[in-house]
């Protein structure tokens, strides 16, 4: 075999007379297959593709097949006619009693609120005179001069009580009323048990006052107070012709 091997390759390579029969020994027997190698690792997976264009849509289903999803909410139509009434219903039941109205707190505070505008205001319209007014209080005079138990008789049928300023901003807005009438007015003040202590009408003590220096001095003689145009005060007789106002 390998001298006939020797050969061919003597004639492909042109040496002349070498010549070798080719006969079937030059053909090898197969070998026994070898063993199976192992299998590899697996490779990674790999990268996604680009997603591709949405396909066209399918024929539609036969009718009876599942409901889609409903469609977005559409614009408000315009409203429609008027039904027509209705027959009347018949009458409910009676409700429980309603809270009786003089034990409802809120109702009567602001139904004392009412009148006491409402008296506020028809007493002001009674006097039919100046007017100030100053935080909750009105000062208001008809504009006469008359005794102290004449103001409070005038004031209390107004609605009102002689006025007294009980701080120095109403002391003020009443002095600008005497001022602008040119006339000393009575405030709403009298001695008390004591001489030269002076009280509110109600018995109450003086929280404000605005004496002129050295008064009062009428020791027990002057028991009402009288306002100067300048806004200061001074005990005097009840007997004296004053302005009149009064307060609401």
């Amino acid at each position: 075999m390998l001298l006939c091997s020797v050969a061919f390759a003597l004639i492909l390579l042109g040496v002349p007379g070498m010549l070798c029969e080719v006969k079937d020994v030059c053909a090898g027997n197969a070998g026994i297959p070898g063993t199976p190698g192992s299998h590899g690792l697996p490779g990674r997976d790999g990268r996604d593709g680009v997603k591709g264009d949405p396909g066209p849509p399918g024929p539609m289903g036969p009718p009876g097949g599942m409901p889609g999803l409903p469609g977005r909410d559409g614009l408000v139509g315009a409203p429609g006619s008027p039904g027509e009434r209705g027959d009347k219903g018949e009458p409910g039941e009676r409700g429980l009693p309603g809270f009786p109205a003089y034990l409802d707190e809120e109702l009567q505070s602001t139904l004392h609120e009412l009148r006491h505008q409402i008296r506020q205001s028809a007493g002001v319209l009674s006097l039919q005179g100046s007017m100030v007014t100053v935080g909750e209080k009105i000062f208001s005079t008809n504009g006469q001069s008359v005794n102290f138990d004449a103001i409070r008789e005038t004031c209390a049928r107004a609605g009102g009580s002689i006025a007294v300023p009980r701080n120095p901003e109403e002391n003020e807005a009443l002095a600008g009323i005497v001022k602008k009438h040119n006339t000393y007015a009575y405030l709403g003040l009298q001695e008390g048990s004591y001489p030269g202590v002076f009280q509110y009408l109600d018995g109450a003590p003086l929280n404000y006052t605005k004496w002129y220096p050295g008064e009062p001095r009428g020791r027990g003689k002057e028991k009402c107070v009288e306002m100067y145009t300048d806004g200061q005060w001074n005990d005097k007789n009840c007997l004296q012709y004053r302005l009149a106002i009064c307060e609401f």
